[in-house]
C-alpha cells in the first residue's frame, strides 16, 4: 500500500506510535465525543512545501478505525501551497481525533524531509551529482524518514550496516590502517558489497586508491581540498562528498565533480511541513 515500504514495518512502525500517545486511552476524547459520531475532517498544509507521507497517515487513521474512507486531495511528490487540502477523511470521530496528532507527526517530519532534499537537489542542476541521505535518521523510523528523502528526488545511501561497506576512520584506527581495513572486508564481506573508504586527506585517499576501494568518501574536507582529490582520483573510482554541506556550499561541492554528495541534515535537521486537520462536519 505503501510506495517502496513493506507494510509490516510501517504497521509496526505505527502501531508503536500509537501505543506512546495513546497508553491506556485519549481520556479527553472518550469523555468528549460519543462512540461512533461520524465526521467528516481535512489536512491541510500551513506551509509551502514536497508532501510526503500521504498512506502512512492514512494508514495510522485506519489502524484505529478501519471503516475510515480516505481521500487523497494530494499524492507524494506533490509540491503544495499554504491552504493546500492533502486529504480528506470521513470516519468515527473518536478515531480520527485520537490518530490526529501521531499521523501528522509522520506526514508533517516526512514532508519536511521531503522537501528539504528537493532544496539540495535543486541546487544540484545541470551538474551529474547525486544527493544521498545517510543513517542519521529518527530511530526506528528509517524507513520511514529514508522514502521521505526519495520522495524529494534524493537517493538513499545504505540503509543499515548489514547493506553496505563503508570504513570510517575508527574501523582504519582499529584495524591497523586502511590496506588492513580494506584487505578484512574484502575477505569478510560477500562479493556483491562495494567497499567505500573514508578519507580525510590525499594522503588516505591514495591509500584508499592502493588498497582497492570502490568508492572513496572526501570527508570533511574544504572545496579545494575535495577538487584536488577528485583530480588525483581521476576517474579511477567512485567520489563521495560528506560534511561541510549546505544549501550554500553543496553546489560548489558538485562542480568539484564528485558522483555523490551525502548530506546527514536531511533527516536529522529537517524543519517540520506544517499541516494540520480540522474536522469541518461532525454528527453529535
Amino acid at each position: 500500500m505503501i510506495p517502496g515500504l513493506s507494510d509490516q514495518v510501517v504497521g509496526d512502525i505505527i502501531a508503536r506510535a500509537l501505543a506512546e500517545d495513546i497508553g491506556l486511552g485519549d481520556v479527553t476524547t472518550l469523555a468528549t465525543i460519543d462512540s461512533g459520531t461520524p465526521c467528516q475532517a481535512e489536512v491541510i498544509a500551513k506551509a509551502e512545501g514536497v508532501v510526503a507521507g500521504l498512506w502512512v497517515a492514512v494508514a495510522t487513521f485506519t489502524s484505529l478505525d478501519p471503516e475510515v474512507d480516505a481521500r487523497f486531495a494530494a499524492h507524494d511528490g506533490d509540491r503544495v501551497k499554504p491552504g493546500t487540502v492533502v486529504l480528506r477523511l470521513d470516519g468515527d470521530a473518536q478515531a480520527i481525533v485520537s490518530a490526529e496528532r501521531t499521523a501528522l507527526n509522520f506526514l508533517q517530519r516526512m514532508s519536511g524531509i521531503a522537501t528539504l532534499t528537493a532544496r539540495y537537489v535543486a541546487a544540484l542542476e545541470g551538474t551529474q551529482t547525486r544527493i544521498c541521505d545517510t543513517r542519521k535518521t529518527a530511530p526506528g523510523s528509517r524507513a520511514l524518514d529514508k522514502y521521505a528523502v526519495r520522495v524529494g528526488g534524493g537517493r538513499n545511501h545504505r540503509f543499515g550496516l548489514f547493506d553496505g561497506v563503508l570504513i570510517k576512520d575508527n574501523h582504519i584506527r582499529a584495524a591497523g590502517g586502511i590496506a588492513q581495513a580494506v584487505q578484512r572486508a574484502r575477505e569478510g564481506a560477500h562479493h556483491l558489497l562495494c567497499v567505500e573508504v573514508e578519507a580525510q586527506s590525499v594522503e588516505q585517499v591514495d591509500e584508499a586508491l592502493q588498497a582497492g576501494a570502490d568508492v572513496v568518501m572526501l570527508d570533511n574536507m574544504g572545496v579545494e581540498e575535495v577538487k584536488q582529490a577528485v583530480g588525483f582520483i581521476a576517474g579511477r573510482c567512485k567520489t563521495e562528498v560528506s560534511g561541510n554541506v549546505n544549501l550554500q556550499t553543496v553546489r560548489a561541492f558538485a562542480e568539484c565533480g564528485v558522483d555523490y554528495i551525502s548530506v546527514g541534515a536531511l533527516t536529522h535537521s529537517a524543519p517540520a511541513l506544517d499541516l494540520s486537520l480540522e474536522i469541518t462536519d461532525a454528527q453529535a
